[in-house]
């Protein structure tokens, strides 16, 4: 996999680099977005550490997912991003990672940050190395336009793409990212969506207990959460493991940036999906 070619483009997000671009101001725009473009800080990031972000199609998901971009530019410029989300297609090894190659978006490539991803794995007992599980996944792809677009393609990342999502897991991967990335200047983004497919009401109830458990950065709190009252959200252990990093990275507070569902896009609001953007902070 020398080069991933996307395959979300056209389904996901617009498959043309000057639509595309529309697509994501009109995320920033939208009436649920921030309101305005961001413009990047050109320091290195400071107090940011980490930041849950949805992965639905643009057209849903997308306002929401503005509002953590957004405040990541306002924070300063990573120089690699580690993308952690959830397995949908069932592919491949229970924690998979991709150590080399090229990424392709609409907007250009990015670059694995191949020594950072060796780290990671190498700090964990669970990860392997496995192309597989990424070929199809839509989680870790769909963030990669908003980042291109912020920061441009020089940015590196690491994908990361979890099939177990336990607790104990979760640990794993949270304490291998933070002893990887310490003395980095490296951002962590875990990207799921929140609630599928119940009503508004039920889906604003859930994701609060949720929502909270990420503002106290407490993942033992978010896994006993969605375990007990049966949230269908689908990238708790990517939360779980963003929260373990960020904390053993200094984080010391959560931030809810945006929520909202499908139905406050749409209207219908009988069965919706969701959406988050939080971040994690040093202060």
């Amino acid at each position: 996999m020398s080069i991933r070619s996307p395959r979300q483009a056209g389904h996901f997000y617009a498959d043309s680099a000057s639509t595309l671009k529309r697509q994501i101001e009109e995320c920033f725009l939208h009436r649920l977005g921030t309101g305005q473009l961001p413009s990047p800080v050109e320091t290195p990031l400071k107090n940011l550490v980490a930041l849950v972000s949805p992965h639905a199609g643009y057209m849903f998901s997308g306002p929401v997912a503005a509002h953590g971009f957004y405040f990541a530019a306002s924070c300063g410029q990573p120089d690699s991003v580690v993308i952690l989300g959830p397995n949908h297609t069932g592919i491949g090894s229970g924690i998979s990672i991709v150590v080399r190659g090229t990424w392709r978006t609409p907007l250009g490539d990015m670059d694995v940050d191949s020594e950072l991803a060796r780290m990671i794995q190498a700090s964990s007992q669970l990860i392997d190395i496995d192309e597989s599980a990424h070929r199809y996944e839509h989680s870790v792809e769909v963030q990669l336009p908003f980042l291109q677009y912020i920061y441009g393609t020089r940015l590196r990342f690491v994908p990361i793409c979890m099939m177990l999502q336990d607790l104990t897991s979760s640990r794993d991967i949270g304490e291998a990212i933070a002893k990887a990335s310490r003395g980095r200047n490296v951002l962590v983004i875990a990207s799921t969506d929140m609630t599928h497919y119940e009503t508004q009401r039920n889906a604003e109830k859930n994701d609060k207990l949720v929502i909270d458990t990420i503002l106290r950065l407490d993942e033992a709190a978010l896994q006993g959460t969605v375990e007990t009252h049966g949230i269908s959200m689908c990238g708790y252990g990517p939360v779980s493991a963003a929260l373990v990093a960020s904390k053993a990275l200094g984080a010391t507070r959560g931030k809810l940036l945006s929520y909202k569902t499908s139905g406050d896009v749409t209207g219908d609001r009988a069965q919706v999906v969701g959406y988050c953007s939080a971040a994690s902070t040093r202060e």
